[in-house]
């Protein structure tokens, strides 16, 4: 049988792809992989599509036993890996025998990693999408983390497993975007920055917030100096998406994460880039971020050059199948 039965499901597991989307206007979330940069290689480096559907560690990891031969990759913060006991690599190919078992240990840096399993998860779709929404119980495996006892199935029964190790993977310079605890996250100004007092704005870029244990997929409480609004007038609820952030009453802000509402009330001071999501992904509560304001051609600019960068690193994982004789 295809299947792998989860031993011990580590500290919050579950799957996720590259997300939910065209139900925003249902109220519906896109959650999806909070570090899709992490996901998309696991998934190039056992030749699936890069938005297939993996199974996301949060702080500490899973212990699973596989009852079938298996190609997976595991990219993400840096965790403590083993394969029946044995120190393996992450951000590489890894192939896995029937009986084998795979521990993911306490994240050493970072917060989050990814498991990419060659032909897919056997996961249904729900709305065109296999991603867990823990809070509406939508999608992923019974709507849920994984708990002990769970068995997961490979979509595809047909795969060829490499008979021999994989020596090469995804280069360190490529890798090390994670850094320490103080992470510095580029955003653009949001639609009511100029609702804040000059003195705020200020604050908001000069200012280290601290990541509360209040975080979670849906949003990162922030703590750190407050930000002053102008005025106190309500506003109507406006759209928000990964990476908006709010500031509420109390003045500290909220970057809302990947299971974030679709709308919220609080003004939008500022709009991480879509390249920085993943190191945000990546940082935990007492980890320290300050914020850098660049420019929408420049926010433009650098998802372009990583956009390229996923090509080019996708390129060279297909050349490195074919020298060894493998390619799906």
């Amino acid at each position: 049988m295809s299947t792998i039965q989860v031993i011990h499901s580590g500290f919050f597991t579950t799957v996720q792809d590259g997300g939910r989307f065209g139900y925003q206007k249902a109220g519906v979330s896109v959650g999806g992989v909070m570090d899709s940069f992490a996901s998309r290689i696991a998934n190039l480096l056992v030749e699936n599509d890069a938005n297939e559907a993996t199974l996301e560690i949060t702080m500490n990891g899973s212990t699973l036993r596989f009852e079938t031969d298996a190609l997976i990759a595991i990219c993400g913060g840096v965790f403590r890996c083993a394969l029946n006991g044995k120190p393996i690599s992450m951000w590489k190919p890894l192939v896995i025998r029937r009986g084998d078992v795979l521990s993911i240990g306490a994240c050493q840096n970072g917060y989050r990693a990814y498991i990419a399993f060659a032909g897919g998860l056997n996961i249904p779709i729900v709305m065109n999408s296999r991603s867990t929404h823990v809070q509406a119980h939508i999608g992923g495996f019974h709507g849920r983390a994984l708990q002990p006892g769970d068995v997961l199935s490979l979509r595809s029964k047909t795969i060829t497993i490499p008979k021999n190790p994989i020596r090469w993977g995804i280069a360190f310079s490529a890798r090390n975007y994670i850094k320490g605890k103080r992470k510095m996250i580029r955003v653009v100004k949001g639609p009511e920055y100029h609702m804040f007092t000059e003195q705020s704005r200020e604050r908001f870029f000069s200012s280290v917030y601290e990541v509360t244990t209040q975080s979670d997929r849906m949003g990162y409480r922030l703590q750190g100096q407050a930000l002053e609004r102008m005025t106190n007038q309500e506003m109507v609820s406006e759209a928000v998406t990964f990476g908006t952030i709010q500031v509420p009453k109390n003045g500290q802000p909220i970057v809302l994460m990947a299971d974030c509402q679709t709308t919220g009330g609080y003004p939008r001071i500022a709009q991480v880039i879509r390249i920085d999501l993943p190191i945000l992904a990546q940082a935990r509560p007492g980890d320290h971020i300050q914020f850098q304001k660049v420019s929408w051609q420049e926010a433009q600019r650098l998802y372009i050059e990583r956009e390229q960068e996923i090509k080019k690193w996708k390129m060279i994982i297909r050349q490195k199948w074919r020298e060894i004789g493998y390619a799906r």
